[in-house]
């Protein structure tokens, strides 16, 4: 038996607003289909990292993830500010021992870190 990661769900108010929001983060696209109650950003090349799913429900966030993506990038700045025009939000910075990260919410709330690389 062998067992690999398809996916990632996401609660979100509004589904296609999230997945638009990864869809530009990452370069990718949304599935056809999407709508307020169910969306789909598709895992495109091999590499690109697993689907993302997001799910309407009825209620908001109101505490911190307990999961969230990490991502990377050889251009930190750059990115940084192409993922605060996309309409992150920056929640905080961290400079440790060698490593350097931003934390941001999506445009559902949901915190993601950006990482130096």
């Amino acid at each position: 038996m062998s067992t690999t990661f398809f996916g990632a769900s996401f609660d979100a108010t509004d589904a296609a607003r999230a997945a638009a929001f990864w869809a530009a983060v990452l370069g990718r696209r949304v599935a056809d289909g999407a709508d307020e109650h169910d969306a789909v950003v598709e895992a495109g090349d091999p590499g690109s990292g697993p689907r993302l799913a997001f799910h309407q429900v009825p209620e908001v966030k109101t505490t911190k993830n307990r999961f969230h993506p990490d991502l990377i990038t050889s251009d930190y700045e750059g990115e940084r500010g192409r993922l605060l025009a996309l309409g992150a939000t920056k929640l905080h910075e961290v400079v440790r021992e060698g490593a350097r990260w931003t934390t941001f919410a999506d445009v559902e709330g949901n915190e993601f870190d950006l990482i130096a690389g």
